[in-house]
């Protein structure tokens, strides 16, 4: 078998993979990428978020100020693919044509007044591999700038996972089929792993006692035991309905009421920059509280002595269930939706903005099921 590499990949007469080259003449087309060596450069310097993470910004720059060749994007040693226009002898790489389908996809013409075209384009991230960056952070806006269209306006490059401390591939057998894990384990439950265990753009371990472990400590014992708890108690304790919003919060109440609130400009921004990992670590401090809070308020006392302040302890905490499953859609869109769904929240009150109002209570509810099974 037979690997063609782009001239700018080969260094020092060796492959990417370290291996030596042998080289092969044939005509082609080149597109003269170091005309935008310099443009690139500054434009990169004038949009210092446009290539994240920051280490995959540093690899690009490098590589641009290492000097960039002209690129070479059409072969005639075999015949299929899309011929060049208007020489049928030359068919261009499938590189070249993948990225202008993004394009296509919006259904791109010269016809500046193209509704779809200006609705889908620049698009907002180019979420790649990191083995592709270089195509989509070099190669491509120097295309895009060739033909005067705008760029996307950030490319974001993800890592890859390991399995037990191993890459993974066919040879080694350790191959990990993701429709297996969501038969076992649940897909909400999946999801919440591989965003939660390491920093989105790094590289990851994928470890199944670690992932056993964030189900059973982050999804069982935290965020499921607190809804469940929270809704059986309002069940049983207060006529299957959730009380009504009170007119009067103390301290301890408005700190956690206001948790989310309070810190929304903070997850929309972690959600900009792909810190999904952190952003999921902040919500389980608000979980964490939350637990604290119903174990030093002792709502199961409260209700022989003072059912008024049982009545606020338990909208309070509803009302902070509710802020989290909000928070949580992009992340278990299953889960918090059924518990959104439990608690009577209408569809269009779902968004990050509705985070911002409170309930106003009495709403009937039913007795809630476990929502994360322990493994």
């Amino acid at each position: 078998m037979k690997l063609f590499f782009l001239e700018s990949e080969i260094v020092d007469g060796k492959a990417p993979s370290g291996a030596p080259v042998e080289w092969v003449e044939e005509p082609s087309y080149f597109f003269n990428l170091s005309k935008w060596e310099n443009k690139l450069l500054e434009f990169y310097e004038s949009n210092k978020d446009f290539i994240s993470p920051k280490s995959r910004r540093n690899e690009i720059i490098s590589f641009v100020k290492s000097g960039l060749k002209d690129l070479s994007i059409s072969r005639t040693s075999f015949s299929w693919g899309v011929k060049v226009p208007n020489d049928k002898n030359h068919i261009m790489y499938v590189w070249l044509d993948a990225l202008t389908n993004y394009l296509s996809a919006c259904e791109y013409s010269n016809e500046k007044n193209d509704e779809v075209f200006k609705k889908f384009w620049p698009a907002d991230i180019h979420m790649v591999g990191k083995d592709i960056i270089r195509f989509h952070a070099v190669y491509w806006p120097a295309f895009l700038m060739a033909a005067d269209l705008p760029l996307p306006k950030k490319v974001f490059a993800h890592g890859w996972w390991t399995n037990e401390g191993n890459k993974i591939s066919k040879s080694l057998g350790n191959v990990i089929d993701p429709f297996q894990l969501v038969d076992k384990y649940g897909i909400d439950q999946i999801r919440y792993f591989l965003l939660r265990e390491v920093p989105f753009g790094n590289d990851g371990d994928f470890s199944n006692s670690q992932l056993i472990n964030r189900i059973n400590s982050d999804l069982a014992n935290s965020y499921g035991n607190l809804f469940q708890r929270v809704v059986s108690m309002i069940f049983k304790n207060c006529s299957e309905n959730i009380p009504l919003k009170p007119n009067k919060f103390n301290k301890e109440d408005s700190t956690l009421i206001n948790s989310i609130k309070n810190n929304l400009d903070d997850y929309r921004r972690l959600i900009d920059e792909q810190k999904f990992d952190q952003y999921l670590k902040n919500i389980w401090i608000v979980i964490s509280n939350a637990n604290k809070y119903v174990d030093e308020q002792a709502p199961w006392a409260l209700k022989k002595n003072n059912f008024e302040r049982m009545e606020v302890v338990l909208f309070t905490l509803v009302e902070t269930i509710r802020q989290i499953s909000i928070l949580l859609q992009p992340f278990i869109p299953d889960t918090a939706e059924k518990i959104l769904d439990h608690i009577k929240i209408p569809h269009d009150q779902r968004k990050l903005e509705s985070v911002g109002f409170i309930l106003n209570g009495n709403i009937n509810i039913s007795l809630p099921n476990p929502l994360f099974p322990r493994v």
